[in-house]
């Protein structure tokens, strides 16, 4: 039995090690074998050991989900080999809007105030929510739907043509958000309501236009989720 695994052109990876994992309902644990060949060439296993923290880092880095150090920037809400949450302050933006919709062709282009959002990060997907107070959130803090088309129901936003920053790292998430805001809005996204203001979602941004007010967060819709269920939400993705 010929045990290898041959990858690209230049590179050819030969089996070495296996794992074996014991356990019953309650609890677990797991040797590592090293792989040795019979004098036929067929592949056997050698006594085990118990797995090492050592092991087990040099595994991860293998398979490029190590993570690296990094200094955390202030906004900053939770962070794991998968995602990336953070938060930001109320500000004013410029917004961009598109698609068949003559009737919002008179938004595009200006500046708008915004209220404080949550981004997260899993994979290549962005989500995005609203906050009621320009406070950073904590975990039991009711978060709100984002008042933005192009968002679904459960706060993914749809990409489209929108540039993904490459980097993955901490720093990353400004150029996820400055993508976000540099794309163009151009449908709602599915059956969600977008906002409470009287006259609906055009007459909102209309009314808010170029104006050096606030953006009115009593007019939030409630996202029925914690920040805590938000970051949970990403579990097994």
């Amino acid at each position: 039995m010929d045990a290898h695994v041959q990858i690209a052109r230049n590179r050819r990876f030969t089996l070495k090690s296996a794992l074996l994992i014991y356990g019953d309902d309650a609890s677990a644990f797991a040797t590592i074998h090293n792989v040795r060949s019979d004098p036929d060439g067929a592949p056997y296993l050698s006594p085990g050991r118990p797995l090492t923290n050592a092991f087990l880092r040099k595994l991860a880095k293998g398979l490029g989900t190590e993570l690296l150090p990094e200094f955390l920037p202030k906004c900053v809400l939770a962070r794991s080999r998968d995602l990336i949450v953070w938060w930001t302050e109320a500000k004013y933006r410029l917004m961009f809007f598109g698609g068949s919709e003559e009737k919002v062709s008179d938004l595009n282009g200006h500046t708008y105030p915004h209220p404080p959002l949550v981004f997260k990060v899993c994979g290549r997907e962005l989500f995005v929510r609203a906050l009621s107070r320009n406070i950073r959130p904590t975990p039991t803090t009711r978060l709100k739907t984002a008042p933005y088309w192009n968002t679904h129901q459960n706060g993914e936003v749809c990409t489209g043509s929108m540039p993904i920053p490459v980097a993955w790292t901490l720093g990353s998430v400004f150029a996820w958000e400055e993508a976000y805001f540099r794309s163009e809005f151009t449908h709602a996204a599915g059956a969600v309501r977008l906002t409470k203001y009287a006259g609906g979602f055009r007459k909102l941004w209309m009314d808010l236009r170029d104006q050096p007010k606030h953006f009115p967060t009593r007019t939030l819709i409630d996202a029925e989720e914690t920040l805590s269920e938000f970051i949970e939400g990403s579990e097994g993705r």
